[in-house]
């Protein structure tokens, strides 16, 4: 499209002419790209459809459209603000990685890479992507979800990095999920989430046992809903206008239902699974050093993400496929973001 070309050229000069960014704010944006493939058939996972002789038909010239449709999302986020880090999640390898931070748009923006091959099945992984001027990564560990037995499940590990921003002394802890699906049904698919929420809450206690009130940050599509057991029962994760206490997981996406707003749309319905989830650390009124407060969390509900809903009314998002029929357009999630602020 003309339109999604001139945009990209636009922000790429603005973004060479003009500072990215105040020191003060560091914006933080989570987003599911929804079957982020190379043009490969990995024989290790199930990827064979996306590749040219499979049933989508993924061809380079899809992949550039994909690519750039990303790095326009990426750039349009936070208005004129670009992400400090941005977390993703359906990505299949480095590869795809590289080519969205060094052939698109992105490339006037020294994003770095981290990001390990998880055991999905389908070759899926999560990732993290920091803009090297204004956050430094101390540690990153992949962490698996592993049932009674202690075996492994093929599905998303979750990446917990820690690191500091320019001008802070904090040290910032965040966690990418991607939880288990319900493609197999709700109810046979839940123990799963509940044990990625297990997984997660057991690394939280374990690094609020280590740490002097840890400042934490969440993000990630959870496959449920901020009011699903996995989230308020497992992970612990409260809402916002309860009692602020700095070693409690506070869900800054809890509201987002109520109002009418989702992530994703199944049929006439919107979902709230793509949250952010924050320790009352950073939310704490007095506390010095990176903070943030609830109204600093969002769904980025960019107009070009949509599209008109013919069967169910409304809009609905503008996907990449539509079933099998190529659309052109960008993923079946809206990306979330949070703005960390610098006191």
């Amino acid at each position: 499209m003309k339109t999604s070309s001139v945009f990209i050229f636009l922000l790429f000069i603005y973004l060479n002419t003009f500072p990215q960014q105040t020191v003060n704010e560091f914006p933080v944006l989570f987003y599911n790209v929804e079957n982020l493939f190379d043009l490969d058939d990995n024989p290790l996972t199930n990827d064979d459809e996306f590749t040219p002789e499979g049933e989508r038909h993924w061809t380079y010239k899809r992949l550039n459209k994909k690519l750039n449709n990303l790095s326009k999302v990426i750039l349009a986020s936070s208005e004129w603000n670009t992400p400090a880090v941005v977390a993703l999640c359906e990505v299949e390898n480095r590869k795809v990685l590289e080519l969205l931070i060094n052939k698109t748009a992105l490339k006037s923006i020294p994003y770095k890479i981290i990001h390990k091959e998880s055991p999905d099945h389908r070759g899926i992984d999560v990732a993290f992507i920091y803009n090297e001027e204004q956050f430094y990564p101390l540690t990153y560990d992949h962490i698996p979800i592993k049932n009674r037995s202690d075996s492994t499940l093929k599905t998303r590990e979750i990446l917990h990095v820690s690191g500091i921003f320019n001008g802070t002394a904090d040290t910032a802890h965040f966690f990418v999920n991607h939880w288990p699906s319900r493609y197999s049904g709700l109810m046979e698919t839940r123990p799963l989430r509940k044990l990625a929420a297990q997984t997660l809450r057991s690394k939280i206690d374990e690094l609020l046992q280590n740490n002097r009130l840890p400042k934490i940050v969440i993000i990630g599509d959870f496959n449920d809903q901020p009011n699903d057991e996995s989230i308020r029962g497992e992970l612990k994760a409260m809402r916002s206008d309860h009692k602020i206490k700095p070693d409690n997981l506070y869900n800054l996406s809890a509201n987002w239902a109520e109002s009418g707003m989702g992530t994703l749309k199944y049929q006439s319905q919107w979902y709230v699974f793509d949250q952010i989830i924050v320790s009352g650390a950073l939310l704490q009124k007095n506390t010095l050093g990176l903070f943030t407060t609830p109204n600093q969390a969002e769904i980025c509900d960019l107009p070009f993400l949509f599209e008109n809903d013919e069967r169910h009314g409304g809009m609905k998002l503008y996907r990449t496929y539509n079933g099998y029929q190529y659309n052109g357009g960008f993923s079946d999630h809206l990306p979330v973001i949070l703005k960390l602020g610098l006191r």
